[in-house]
């Protein structure tokens, strides 16, 4: 066995001698891995091995074995021979994906592997195209020793799992980690299997899914909205009329509107002769308790409708920071718009998308808007560069038309009780911006948020993105024409955009590369508008894995407790083992990963065996405070406080436990966690809680409020969010039952 397993063997080196000795005598097999790497690979091909006896007994290139992919750019083909096997005569040839022809063999004299270690100097794989362009691929060839008993166990795995092999029905092994000797549950401390082998269905993620044109997910225009649902086909010019201001009149923002006059805040109806003691069980669910001395306070509730429905569901700061807002500012104020404002491939989208995403989570009542999608909705996708052209009239009426169409959706959504409209188009010119903000008048407040973009990389990444990926180009199939018509509509952008330098205005300039960058903000105040700018200081595109977990099972888990600092449990040792192995196999490149825990010793105890990483401690990350249930079974709540039970089960997003906390007020101290996940350029592994974890995924995957304490995070599952600049994929991995 190779290192790793003797140093893992009992009784130290001696043990790891007497091992290999053992599996000489039992007749070890040899576990060969042919791995084949190209950054730069052509169309739809599929590296594949073919050759003799043992390893495909035919030089027939249609019975080739297939490779698999192991990451974008590595194709790996594993299986298992005796240590004494005959010479391994064969070569690599690239097939296409679809079809068996052509096939392109690669070049030079056959490879030839002996006793798992290849014969002649080792070189690239080179394979010459019809232009004579020729494709070079890295070759890397592993061979261990792996024993009977190690199969076995990896055949038990496949049976229990179902997974079928990857080749030639011989399940992969992983040889780098030897079974624990001491098993509990039938569970092996190790994975025996590839991570792959562990995976098991998530739920879609909602919003920002790297498999959906992000624009496609913002609102419709509600002309093409019938009893609630959306139906996608391009609408007439009658349906979509509207009344566009004129541009060319100058904006002044020199009237204020006076707020009304509002009473107290709180969510209660209004009622007139109740006397009590108010008693916060969490926000959106107060109550109103008999007192027990002979103080008693009188409320007299007078909130107007708008107001009480334009009110954030929060806790904490937001919850405060809104009533302030409500009550002291002017009315238009109540309702804010960010207004995109930037030249085609700059992330304006990208920016949108995660921004409403951030303040849904918050509580905020959060729209997004793409005037892109309006347009194909009543345009078609079948537009030239030439529509884009500030020359041509018939262009410029209709995408102003359909950009007032847009601002009028979100103005009537505003009014009624939505807080924060997310409006996504170039406005890249004076006049465009003039005409919002006269449409916005006395109805919203408007904050321009510019994107900057100098990066000639980043940009024309930008670009070959949307011509992959944006419904303008799904009927064009020539990839090259298709960017030449770009490349035109941004030249037309380019000559007539105009800089913001009115109102209101927040300018992202090379954010979105993560490696510093500028934000300038001119007449911004208000608690919301400063949390936004504080967001987009942290946010950039560096694609990363977040991992979350929860703890090993503790002996609380078992004993149906809630709460607590238990330790972990036998079974939940055992995962804290295999998540060490999994974190080390997955992250193994990633040397600036970092492992974060909650401060209770559960959390503490499953990131233990996790080596070569460092580890931080977060209170934050602390499950959900019961209060004066902490440590009780739900059904000792029920028989004991059955009102508590109650009132938890009517609504458990809101429901405060006494002296302790509701998942709202979670969600409030989680934020400083997803500001630095935002700000983190490296994967990190989150090792916490149930609740805790729910409303961290919930952010990531764009879950309303409400679904909160209801979504499914299972023991011993690690949830893989992948973020990057086409938006955020989930992957989980169950490593136990």
């Amino acid at each position: 066995m190779g290192a790793g397993a003797s140093r893992n063997a009992e009784g130290g080196s001696h043990g790891g001698e007497e091992r290999e000795e053992s599996l000489d005598q039992a007749g070890g097999q040899l576990y060969v891995s042919l791995k084949m790497e190209n950054y730069k690979k052509k169309g739809d091909i599929i590296p594949h091995v073919y050759g003799s006896v043992p390893l495909v007994g035919s030089w027939d290139s249609s019975k080739a074995l297939s490779m698999e992919r192991e990451s974008a750019s590595m194709w790996e083909l594993s299986f298992v021979v005796p240590p004494n096997h005959e010479t391994l005569d064969f070569k690599f040839l690239l097939k296409p994906k679809y079809g068996y022809t052509p096939c392109i063999v690669e070049e030079g004299p056959n490879r030839l592997l002996t006793g798992g270690t290849l014969q002649g100097d080792a070189r690239l794989a080179l394979f010459k195209l019809d232009n004579e362009e020729v494709l070079e691929y890295r070759v890397f060839i592993k061979a261990d020793k792996v024993s009977p008993f190690d199969l076995a166990a990896s055949w038990r795995a496949y049976q229990d799992n179902l997974r079928p092999s990857t080749v030639r029905g011989i399940p992969d092994v992983s040889i780098n980690a030897v079974p624990e000797t001491g098993r509990e549950n039938g569970s092996s401390a190790s994975l025996e299997l590839d991570l792959e082998h562990y995976v098991v269905p998530a739920p879609s993620i909602s919003a920002n899914s790297g498999l959906v044109y992000a624009a496609n997910l913002a609102e419709n225009p509600r002309s093409l909205v019938i009893t609630g649902v959306s139906v996608d086909r391009p609408a007439t010019i009658k349906e979509m009329e509207i009344v566009i201001p004129d541009p060319s009149k100058i904006y002044s923002g020199s009237g204020m509107v006076e707020s009304k006059s509002v009473g107290t805040f709180s969510p209660l109806q209004k009622q007139d002769s109740h006397r009590g003691l108010f008693v916060d069980r969490g926000v959106g669910s107060p109550r109103l308790v008999k007192s027990a001395s002979a103080t008693t306070f009188s409320f007299d509730l007078k909130l107007d409708s708008e107001t009480k429905n334009s009110m954030p569901a929060a806790a904490g700061a937001v919850a405060a920071a809104a009533v302030a807002d409500q009550m002291l500012g002017p009315k238009e104020d109540r309702h804010l718009a960010i207004v995109l404002v930037g030249l085609p491939a700059r992330g304006k989208t990208f920016t949108a998308v995660k921004l409403t995403r951030y303040l849904r989570w918050l509580g905020h009542d959060t729209k997004h808007f793409n005037v892109g999608k309006y347009r194909r909705l009543k345009h078609g996708t079948n537009q030239t560069a030439d529509f884009f052209r500030a020359d041509n009239p018939e262009g410029m009426e209709a995408r102003n038309e359909v950009a007032a169409l847009a601002m009028d959706d979100m103005t009537a959504w505003m009014q009624e009780g939505g807080q924060v409209g997310i409006f996504d188009a170039t406005n890249s010119s004076r006049s465009r911006r003039n005409m919002l903000m006269k449409m916005a008048e006395g109805k919203c407040k408007i904050i321009f948020l510019e994107t900057i973009c100098n990066d000639e990389r980043i940009i024309e990444r930008n670009i070959r993105l949307k011509i992959q990926q944006s419904p303008d180009y799904a009927e064009e199939p020539d990839f090259e024409a298709g960017l030449r018509d770009f490349r035109n509509r941004l030249a037309n952008y380019e000559k007539v955009y105009e800089p913001v330098e009115e109102g209101s205005y927040i300018k992202m300039i090379d954010m979105v590369s993560g490696h510093g960058g500028q934000i300038q903000v001119n007449n911004i105040s208000g608690y919301l508008p400063g949390r936004i700018v504080f967001f987009l200081v942290n946010t950039h595109l560096t694609p990363r894995p977040i991992l979350l977990t929860r703890h090993g099972e503790s002996r609380h888990n078992v004993r149906g407790r809630i709460g607590g600092d238990s330790v972990l449990s036998d079974t939940g040792e055992i995962y804290a083992k295999k998540l060490a192995n999994f974190v080390e196999k997955r992250l193994k490149s990633e040397r600036a990963a970092s492992i974060w825990t909650s401060t209770l010793q559960r959390t503490i105890l499953t990131a233990s065996p996790i080596l070569g990483f460092p580890k931080i401690q977060w209170r934050a990350l602390d499950e959900i405070n019961a209060g004066v249930c902490d440590g009780m079974t739900y059904e000792e709540i029920k028989k004991n406080m059955l009102e508590e039970y109650e009132s938890r089960k009517k609504d458990k997003l809101r429901y405060r436990y006494p002296r302790g906390e509701s998942y709202l007020d979670v969600i409030q101290r989680l934020e400083p966690v997803i500001i630095e996940l935002e700000r983190q350029r490296a994967p990190v592994v989150v090792i916490s809680h149930q609740a805790v974890l729910r409303a961290l995924y919930a952010y990531f995957a764009d879950r309303p409020l409400k679904e909160i304490p209801h979504i499914e995070v299972p023991l011993h599952t690690i949830i893989e969010i992948q973020m990057g600049v086409t938006g955020v994929q989930e992957k989980r991995y169950k490593l136990m039952d």
